[in-house]
């Protein structure tokens, strides 16, 4: 279709950015004639000429002229930074809008400004999403995972076309209705949470092959390789393989190794973390893996502290037959070490669920994660599994699906760990996944002697083991008292 068009469009998109783009295309390719805007004239004169030349797509130049080219009720997702960007796109558009008209808010916001538009769209005519889309630009063009939220009836309206664009595997299309409110955002956070999880356990066993082990970039990409043939198969596993077999076109090196230690970050592992901790519910992998990216970003200084605080060095003189044993071990450790991730980013969700009342389909959520998004793994079928057949299941942990694997792969998760630790490797994702475990199966933690000092110098009370009530002691007489409360 060329620019200017009178036909009515079926859904608008609003920002062309690769995201917004790619968005677009997959829209047109499946059959919805589409209607884009963006803020520069230039840069949708450029998409017309380029990447939508001779498409089904009308390029509007105001925002007045690109509500009007939509069919009522209007769909239009938004694709523009999170934050007072999406603000001001609502802001503008929003008046020129008629009753049952749609925004979707198809960027990386977080939650709780989800949560507050969703809010103010009550009192105003159109109605508001906040959806998650996950997948990068290829998933974006070829088909995401999409997680929208908001009301039941605009999700209706918006199925046909997102059950078209979005990913597909055996097990359906991999969008859902996440919930009411911000539950679309809240979940794609959640979601960014666990791959941050995913990359850093990943990325240490990598670092025990390569400082212990004292495999080649060439050796260890044939192992991620072997590996995405069986439990562990993935997308992240899929690319490290990849990532590790690229050779430097300029200098003829493994490209991975030309690559500055420091990992950045766009937020979302934050809020996971920081929302965890409001909920009181211990995610101690993304935790692991948020704080792992924030020291990397100290380069400097790790350079100077390199020379000055020592510990041990220096890959091992290691048989062929043990070393290939100690990458089975690594192999255990690593999928033991995700179905701990995975279980505390489904306690997160379960969590938020009760809390902020949106009702998730875990055994859903599992499922649209199967395909299009970057945690897509064979893992999550387990999951499907254990959340379907048992939707009160409080921990993944206790999944028949997983049991056997956590009890005889635990050793594997101490073996790697401690080979790490002896060796000087920090592993603090590995370690926290297992102490997630360890904790979790622990009948008696010593929680007992802190909630004691609590009282000693606080008098904060105390539960008793064998009567009930809540009680106070004299600690140097071991006098107590009940307490009323």
């Amino acid at each position: 279709m060329t620019e200017g068009s009178d036909d009515n469009r079926h859904v608008g998109v609003i920002g062309l950015a690769v995201m917004g783009e790619n968005l677009a295309l997959n829209i047109e390719r499946n059959g919805f004639p589409i209607a884009v805007f963006n803020r520069t004239d230039t840069r949708t004169k450029a998409f017309m000429a380029e990447r939508a030349q001779g498409l089904n797509v009308h390029a509007a130049y105001t925002l007045e002229e690109f509500v009007q080219a939509l069919d009522r009720p209007r769909r239009i997702i938004v694709m523009v930074k999170a934050g007072s960007p999406v603000d001001a796109v609502i802001g503008e558009i929003g008046p020129l809008l008629d009753e049952g008209d749609i925004i979707v808010d198809g960027g990386n916001s977080f939650f709780g400004d989800t949560e507050r538009r969703a809010k103010a769209s009550e009192s105003e005519k159109y109605n508001f999403v906040g959806m998650g889309v996950s997948g990068g630009e290829e998933g974006a063009l070829w088909g995401p995972s999409l997680m929208p939220g908001g009301p039941s009836a605009a999700y209706s309206i918006l199925e046909p076309m997102l059950t078209a664009i979005a990913a597909k595997t055996e097990h359906g299309a991999c969008v859902t209705h996440c919930g009411p409110g911000s539950a679309g955002h809240y979940v794609k956070m959640v979601h960014n949470g666990i791959e941050y999880g995913d990359m850093q356990l990943i990325a240490e066993t990598y670092d025990i092959m390569k400082r212990v082990l004292g495999m080649s970039p060439s050796d260890m990409s044939k192992v991620f390789a072997s590996w995405n043939e069986g439990k562990l198969s993935s997308f992240l596993i899929e690319i490290t393989a990849k990532v590790l077999a690229t050779i430097d076109k300029q200098t003829g090196d493994p490209l991975s190794e030309k690559v500055l230690d420091a990992a950045e970050q766009k937020g979302t592992g934050r809020w996971t973390s920081q929302n965890a901790l409001d909920l009181g519910t211990p995610i101690p992998v993304i935790d692991a893996a948020v704080f792992a990216r924030s020291i990397s970003s100290f380069k400097a200084r790790r350079v100077g502290a390199s020379k000055i605080l020592t510990g041990p060095s220096g890959p091992l003189d290691i048989p062929a037959g043990e070393r290939k044993r100690l990458i089975g071990v690594l192999e255990d450790a690593l999928y033991v070490s995700k179905i701990s991730s995975y279980a505390q980013g489904m306690a997160l969700l379960r969590a938020a669920s009760d809390t902020y009342g949106y009702g998730l389909n875990l055994s859903e959520l599992a499922r649209i994660w199967t395909g299009g998004c970057i945690i897509r793994a064979k893992l999550l079928e387990g999951i499907m599994s254990a959340f379907g057949n048992n939707t009160a299941l409080d921990n993944l942990l206790l999944a028949p699906e997983f049991v056997d694997s956590v009890n005889t792969g635990g050793n594997s998760c101490r073996e790697a760990v401690v080979l790490a630790r002896m060796h000087g490797i920090p592993c603090p994702a590995l370690s926290s996944a297992l102490d997630y475990i360890d904790s979790y199966r622990t009948d008696r933690l010593p929680a007992n002697l802190i909630q004691s000092q609590r009282d000693y110098f606080g008098a904060h009370t105390f539960k008793r083991i064998d009567k009930p009530g809540v009680f106070h002691a004299n600690w140097d007489t071991g006098e107590s008292e009940t307490i009323d409360q």
